[in-house]
């Protein structure tokens, strides 16, 4: 595999949760699981105390993005942020609020202006990120809100959760279940159904994506008996993504999609809420999962954890999600990274 021209812009995310954990740990062990470059964007001195709670004897060298590529074989490159951050690990405070958020926007700048190849996002504290003053309901929304700052307007962020054995991406994200029924339009089965096609082809080199797209109801409706939503909604949508030229087929009982048999038919999942995709992708790559946005004008991936406060600093927290976010976000962002 080449190596992209230009590093991943790596956020911070929660300073008391594992995210600059595993961070450090994968930048430790980046020659032997063969990680792309990437560069923090983070308070240098907070790293430097975290990796030392850890045990870790890493270099770290404050630079700009530019030098990332020459620095990161031998040192961690860190793009400082302003302020300071204390090492709480296990708390999440919100007066570090304002440096997470920076860090974010950062990221996205420095990818957008072509200083990096791509964004991978650690992960965030909603609750402390709420009483400190954060509009937005997640990273997702976020990046959304940040790509229409750069003119973006019609691009809508899609949720995809990329496993090793698995892609699939919930049409409906983070509402309450008793609200997917009003949310589920055939407008928004259309629009992310396309977003998904078009990166499946443009960021993962798949020349013909088959797109297997689940019903909402316990088997698929069974005929409107257990509902009316996959006939009248689901299944209107897919005839017109057919008549686009979509492979897209359903809709589809949920409960016998993701099975080895079935996953072996299609190249992503199209599920109707949040837990009909989570369950599957977790069950299926739990420490390997990677959650990446689709539809947006950069490339962003994220682990598929949380902040995990209560094993922050004590060196349990595994790194693997981490590092195939790494690598995903390196592919996405040049197809002709693919072996």
């Amino acid at each position: 595999m080449r190596t992209s021209l230009r590093p991943l812009a790596v956020t911070m995310g929660e300073p008391g949760g594992i995210g600059p954990d595993v961070a450090l740990h994968a930048y430790d062990t980046r020659v032997e699981d063969a990680l792309p470059p990437f560069y923090m964007i983070a308070d240098p001195a907070f790293l430097a105390a975290r990796a030392r709670r850890l045990g870790l004897r890493l270099k770290l060298r404050e630079c700009a993005p530019e030098e990332a590529l020459e620095i990161f074989p031998d040192a961690l490159p860190v793009v400082p942020l302003d302020g300071p951050v204390a090492d709480t690990p296990g708390t999440a405070d919100p007066a570090t609020g304002a440096q997470v958020i920076a860090a974010i926007e950062r990221a996205v700048a420095d990818t957008m202006a072509g200083k990096a190849a791509a964004v991978v996002t650690n992960p965030i504290h909603k609750k402390a990120l709420y009483d400190a003053g954060f509009q937005h309901p997640g990273h997702t929304e976020f990046l959304g809100a940040l790509a229409r700052q750069y003119g973006a307007e019609r691009h809508q962020p899609v949720m995809l959760l990329a496993g090793p054995d698995l892609l699939v991406v919930p049409v409906t994200v983070h509402i309450p279940l008793s609200a997917v029924p009003t949310e589920l339009t055939g407008e928004r089965i259309l629009s992310t159904a396309r977003i998904v096609h078009h990166d499946l082809v443009t960021r993962f080199g798949i020349a013909n994506p088959r797109l297997a797209i689940a019903g909402l109801n316990p088997h698929a409706g069974e005929g409107g008996a257990l509902g009316q939503e996959d006939d009248q909604v689901i299944a209107p949508a897919i005839a017109r993504l057919q008549a686009e030229g979509i492979d897209a087929t359903g809709p589809l009982p949920a409960d016998t999609m993701f099975h080895a048999e079935a996953r072996a038919g299609y190249d992503c999942a199209l599920a109707m809420y949040h837990d009909q995709a989570l369950i599957p992708a977790k069950t299926l790559a739990f420490h390997e999962a990677v959650n990446a946005t689709l539809g947006l004008p950069f490339v962003r991936t994220s682990p598929d954890h949380g902040t995990a406060l209560s094993i922050a600093g004590t060196g349990e927290a595994r790194p693997d999600s981490f590092a195939a976010a790494v690598r995903l976000a390196a592919v996405m962002s040049d197809p002709g990274l693919i072996e």
